[in-house]
């Protein structure tokens, strides 16, 4: 009997996929053009229409500073299926960042100009050594890699983007947690002078708290991002660095991270913390399990408006399932 291959969710049909040789070419040749990802992913016609954003939508937080490192070569293996890439813009303006803002589509114009360089990222609690993390040698030591992801707000809208990063497990690898660490814990930025949601709303437990089972931060889809469609990442994305992990809600997904501590037990995390029956600390995507004010059973697409189904871990079942019992909230 012939064995029957089905391909993973998320792996992109070969019929849809461009040989590597042609699409590095091509890459390659754009790039020398100055145009960005977003315009090879576009259709003809649309890409003029996309080269000129309102001013600085896209910039990245970094300016100038490392845009030799992009953009980076894609890893084949992190596709979308037969998903398309979101638009850069239709990203770019719909973000939530409390720290700036809860107006999903004035983030961006509050965060233009925050300056992000220098920045640093202190390392400790149960590691060999506390260390420090700046740009220079965090450019420097890990290796960067384009992944296409899915995304999913728990607010039942998603998008798919072309995050630049690291696996979050090279980092930890570099951290040299002890082996009483079982979870590490994430804190973002500070700055009530130059964060207005931080100053205005002074009811949240600022600054932004996150929290990961240290099994889950070392699998293969954790990724530290540092930059999106080609280049280092728009201060709305959380510059210079966050955390993209496609298979839960994106609040799970901390920005511009200042603080990373291993620790032997559950940290609190910021949303649990505020809502526990609304949020919980493991937050997978999960369509049978409602959010107690409406369903997580479809989703809105911002690039498509295109209403569909929920997938259970946001497709990435195949990958990440085997870390959970199945009853984790």
């Amino acid at each position: 009997m012939p064995s029957i291959h089905i391909p993973s969710s998320w792996r992109l049909p070969e019929r849809l996929a461009t040989d590597e040789a042609t699409f590095w070419n091509r890459r390659e040749a754009l790039r020398a053009l100055g145009f960005t990802t977003l315009a090879m992913t576009l259709p003809s016609g649309v890409a003029c229409a996309a080269a000129a954003p309102p001013e600085g939508l896209t910039d990245p937080a970094l300016g100038k500073r490392f845009a030799d490192k992009f953009p980076a070569q894609r890893n084949a293996l992190y596709t979308l299926g037969e998903r398309p890439l979101t638009p850069e813009t239709d990203s770019a303006r719909f973000n939530n960042f409390y720290e700036f803002t809860t107006a999903k589509d004035q983030v961006w114009k509050l965060a233009r100009g925050y300056k992000v360089d220098p920045w640093k990222v202190e390392i400790g609690g149960l590691v060999k050594q506390a260390k420090t993390l700046d740009l220079d040698e965090m450019f420097k030591r890990f290796p960067l890699e384009e992944r296409l992801y899915r995304f999913r707000c728990v607010e039942a809208w998603a998008m798919q983007v072309p995050w630049t990063g690291f696996p979050l497990k090279a980092l930890i690898d570099w951290a040299e947690p002890l082996s009483s660490a079982t979870h590490v814990r994430f804190q973002c930025v500070s700055d009530k002078k130059g964060l207005p949601g931080q100053r205005d709303q002074d009811w949240y437990p600022w600054p932004y708290f996150e929290g990961l089972r240290l099994d889950e931060a070392r699998h293969e889809l954790a990724l530290v991002v540092v930059g999106s469609y080609g280049h280092a990442l728009p201060m709305q994305h959380g510059a210079p660095l966050r955390l993209a992990l496609p298979w839960k809600y994106g609040y799970k997904g901390p920005k511009s991270i200042v603080k990373i501590e291993f620790v032997k037990s559950a940290p609190r995390t910021f949303w649990n913390e505020l809502a526990p029956n609304e949020y919980g600390f493991y937050s997978n995507v999960n369509p049978a399990r409602p959010h107690p004010r409406w369903s997580q059973a479809s989703e809105r697409d911002i690039g498509t408006g295109e209403r569909r189904p929920t997938l259970p871990y946001n497709g990435y079942a195949e990958q990440v399932a085997a870390l959970y019992k199945g009853d984790e909230v």
